[in-house]
């Protein structure tokens, strides 16, 4: 079914789980709000169940959820016949309420091919940016600085399996434009030597590095059509691995072994035992961490747990309702009031809408005992009292904020 008079433009953002690709997508859509002419539609792809970047879109107030532009794809791979699906729904939704670009972030466990050939098929729509995001410093730490990536995904295959090596290569491979994010956590030549390493994995791509998502909006609207026919053969080939191994990675996450675990419970993590469990606990095989948590020292803040390999960034997103309703300096009115209390008529009596929630994803092996690890860091019956009654708790975690614009 034809679902526009001329191709509705997508841009694709991809790349392995924490590379910065929400980051990206939120910087391009406050862009777009000094743009008149451009009505932006978005198609969020997570993994798991717990739709994170949604809710930060969400809670940023760049995008609504309840937006008409917006469509969720959580709990599997976009790439999925599934998730293909709904992104067809999607596009239809978004024609009728006069797209001009959509934009999608997929799940960092996506395998680029599938996207591609549906788009490739789909009527009415036309494929022009695929930025394939790379996370400089996983790669300078996991990869030897990009150089181990062909080795062992090569490797992987002569023993007729992929790993994840097999996954960065292949959406390195498909990209137009790749952008090496966090440039500004590694020196300058290291950045160089990481954009040399994976230069022959696609020669024909522009490389460009990148930090918070600073990637001019008109840029990415006016790159090109998509040449698919230069990655036909590749997909292909690829294709027919999978058919003649009887696997299906390029549509799901469990050929590399990778899943999730969700973490939810209203008690707030213990400071100091969450602390612990970031310096001693997070193994390699733990590749993703984020969501939503609280803490008795920081009980009016809702924060965001960002966890990327060795490294993890904590924000404030907002405050929460219950304490909002608890603060007698902010002087209410009685109506005010009164409709925050029907907010909060079904969230937990002793917690309000606190509450910790957090996906964790990695590989199987290691991925239970990190999740038990930060089950354990959630405050006991006897330290929710103390925080009730004002106990001062021990509190590592660093107290300065900075704020992006």
């Amino acid at each position: 079914m034809s679902i526009a008079t001329s191709p509705l433009p997508i841009t694709i953002l991809n790349g392995f789980l924490g590379a910065g690709k929400t980051t990206l997508l939120q910087s391009l859509l406050v862009q777009a709000r000094s743009l008149p002419d451009v009505r932006l539609a978005v198609i969020v792809n997570e993994m798991s169940e717990l739709d994170v970047d949604g809710r930060i879109l969400d809670t940023s107030e760049v995008m609504s959820g309840q937006d008409p532009l917006f469509a969720s794809i959580p709990a599997g791979s976009i790439s999925g016949a599934e998730g293909l699906a709904k992104f067809k729904d999607a596009l239809i939704r978004f024609h009728n309420a006069g797209a001009t670009h959509v934009v999608i972030e997929t799940s960092g466990s996506t395998h680029p091919w599938p996207l591609l050939e549906a788009i490739h098929a789909q009527e009415g729509v036309q494929l022009h940016g695929f930025l394939s995001v790379v996370d400089t410093v996983t790669l300078a730490q996991d990869h030897d600085l990009g150089r181990a990536i062909v080795p062992a995904a090569s490797q992987n295959l002569a023993n007729k399996t992929r790993g994840i090596e097999n996954l960065l290569a292949e959406q390195i491979m498909f990209a137009n434009r790749i952008l090496l994010s966090k440039m500004d956590r590694v020196p300058m030549e290291r950045l160089r030597t990481v954009a040399e390493a994976i230069h022959p994995i696609n020669p024909g791509a522009e490389i460009l590095g990148m930090q918070w998502g600073n990637v001019k909006l008109t840029d990415v609207l006016n790159m090109p059509p998509y040449d698919h026919h230069r990655v036909a053969t590749l997909g292909a080939e690829l294709t027919e691995w999978d058919r003649e191994h009887g696997t299906s990675s390029m549509a799901s996450a469990a050929d590399y072994r990778i899943d999730s675990i969700v973490i939810s419970d209203p008690r707030p993590f213990h400071p100091q035992r969450l602390w612990d469990v970031y310096n001693h606990y997070l193994g390699e095989g733990i590749y993703r961490s984020k969501g939503f948590f609280w803490l008795p020292t920081r009980d009016r803040l809702q924060l965001l747990w960002n966890q990327t390999a060795g490294s993890v960034g904590l924000e404030i997103v907002n405050f929460w309702k219950i304490a909002t309703l608890e603060d007698e300096s902010l002087n209410l009115l009685p109506e005010e009031r009164e409709e925050m209390r029907r907010r909060l008529a079904h969230t937990s009596e002793e917690f309000g809408d606190r509450h910790c929630r957090l996906t964790v994803i990695g590989d199987r092996d290691g991925l239970q005992t990190f999740a038990d690890a930060l089950q354990d860091c959630l405050c006991t019956p006897e330290e929710v009292a103390q925080w009730k009654a004002g106990f001062v708790f021990d509190d590592p975690w660093p107290k300065a904020t900075t704020r992006l614009s």
